[in-house]
């Protein structure tokens, strides 16, 4: 049952508006996520439509399938993410959502490939399993009372070492070390959505009586990035 609003003290009026600040807070990290992925989304199908025409490669398809673009559109988003954020801060919030927005769109356009090897029932289900555990897991991270921090340092080494051993695979084509990476992933971005979200929280809550909008705005996108690339 809810306090009167006029019965409460000082420290529990303050409370409450942290809370409701805070629930439309992650609402705003999530909804800027769920947009993000969306647009992945319909970038990948979209170009994989383009790319193939009654069973042959399009001109556009030979362009970022097989043609020395094809290196720039897998390994931009890779330094895309870097570069944002590190800048992040030093930009408006308008800007830094539209750039998460870009972002979204060359992530599209690199994963669009797996529409050409895997079928969408396949594609489908591994979506439903992989929001199932994302849901799970920053669930977790978000009411847990412990303290996951330990854990930043470790889950970021695991995160290099699978972007190192990645590219390393994109020449040796290797199935096995493909397999080891998909299972070493699994458990490492697992971990880091636990993180991920307790560490966007706790964002907040240390920043919530600076009044200060636009940093909790930027901050909410930088946060529906780091959610973004764990559910990927």
């Amino acid at each position: 049952m809810a306090l009167d609003p006029r019965m409460m003290s000082r420290t529990q009026a303050a409370d409450a508006h942290v809370d409701v600040g805070l629930r439309q807070y992650m609402l705003g990290v999530y909804n800027h996520m769920t947009i993000g992925l969306a647009i992945t989304g319909l970038i990948a199908l979209g170009a994989s439509f383009l790319a193939i025409q009654g069973g042959q490669l399009t001109g556009f398809g030979y362009a970022i399938y097989v043609s020395p673009l094809k290196w720039v559109i897998m390994l931009a988003p890779i330094g895309m993410v870097f570069l944002f954020a590190a800048k992040i801060q030093s930009m408006a919030s308008s800007t830094a959502q539209t750039v998460f927005w870009i972002y979204a769109a060359l992530m599209g356009l690199s994963l669009s490939s797996i529409f050409l090897v895997y079928t969408g029932e396949s594609i489908t289900r591994v979506f439903f399993i992989a929001a199932g555990m994302f849901a799970g897991t920053s669930l977790y991270g978000y009411t847990t009372k412990k303290d996951l921090t330990g854990m930043g340092s470790f889950l970021f080494m695991g995160l290099i070492g699978i972007l190192i051993a990645s590219v390393v695979n994109i020449f040796l084509a290797s199935s096995m070390l493909q397999f080891g990476i998909s299972v070493v992933g699994v458990l490492v971005f697992a971990g880091l959505t636990a993180y991920d979200t307790q560490n966007i929280k706790n964002t907040y809550l240390a920043h919530a009586h600076h009044g200060d909008q636009e940093w909790l705005d930027k901050s909410a996108i930088h946060g529906a990035l780091s959610l973004y690339l764990d559910f990927l």
